[in-house]
Order: C-alpha cells, then structure tokens, then sequence
C-alpha cells in the first residue's frame, strides 16, 4: 500500500483495514467459541460470527460501491489483538471454566473496541466525504458492535463473580 493520494483513498483504505480485522477476529473467535464454558458467553461468541460476517459484506459492498477492487489490506492491530487472545486463551490459558471466561471476555472487549474505533472513524469519513448512505450503514455496523461490547460488560459481573471463587 502507497501513501494515499486523496480523502478518498483513505477512506478506501480504511474499508479495507476493516475487513481485514475482521476476517482475523472471526477466525480468533470461532476458537474461542469452542473454549468457553458459559453458555451465554458461547451464544454471544457465535452471534459475534453473524455479526462480523455481516459487517464484512457491508465493508465489501461499500469498498465495491466507490470503484475499488474487492480487497483487504492486512490490518496489524488487529494481528497484534489476536496474537493476544491466542496467547491468553488458547496458548497460555487455564482450563475451561469461569477464569478462562473472564480472559475470553476482555479479549474479546479489547477486539471489539478496536472494530468501535475503526467503524466509527470510517463512518466520519463518509460522512465528511458526503456519502450518507455509507456513513448510516457504517453508524448502524458501530451501533451494533457497542451493543456487543455492552453485553459482554453485563456478562463479566457474573463470569468474573464465578472466576473469583475459583
């Protein structure tokens, strides 16, 4: 990837940033789906899937959508957040149960809000550049993924409750 050129290339890059991380949290999750042992957790993990993959085909449309070819650009926050939750969940983690739980949900939080910040900021662009449409699905994508984040805020009371009577 060159230096971009224009704000419309730095919106472009940021959709294709975005389907990046995405496609690397997606992955992530599906092995930490199999770890959890709280049901709600195991039901939000896999609702996460539905979401990222939904968020996914709005990425690619919008990037198709300005003339661009279907494409990512590897996103190395994103990397650097799963090598996280891989060595804290999967690697050096604790047996299933309440305390690897708690580790899965603020994993997953700090994923999440890295999608917040990314979706949100796309959004402004848009916006800035004038594509209504972009930015409201864009806005709708960083709604739903807060959503998850404060869910998963509800959900540590009682895990992180169980994970320290462990």
């Amino acid at each position: 990837m060159s230096a971009p050129d224009s704000f419309d290339e730095i919106y472009t890059d940021e959709l294709k940033d975005l389907w990046s991380a995405n496609d690397q949290m997606n992955r992530v999750l599906k092995k930490l789906t199999s770890k959890a042992s709280d049901a709600k957790l195991k039901e939000m993990l896999q609702k996460s899937h539905d979401g990222i993959e939904k968020h996914t085909a709005v990425v690619k449309e919008l990037i198709v959508a300005v003339g661009e070819k279907a494409s990512k650009e590897h996103c190395k926050g994103m990397e650097g957040l799963v090598a996280e939750a891989t060595k804290h969940c999967i690697e050096e983690a604790p047996k299933k149960g309440p305390l690897l739980d708690a580790i899965i949900i603020a994993q997953y939080q700090r994923m999440t809000h890295y999608g917040i910040a990314g979706f949100g900021t796309a959004a402004a662009y848009a916006e800035a550049l004038g594509k209504t449409e972009d930015a409201e699905k864009l806005k709708g994508a960083t709604k739903e993924i807060y959503g998850g984040d404060e869910y998963m805020n509800q959900l540590s009371t009682t895990v992180n409750a169980d994970a320290e009577r462990e």
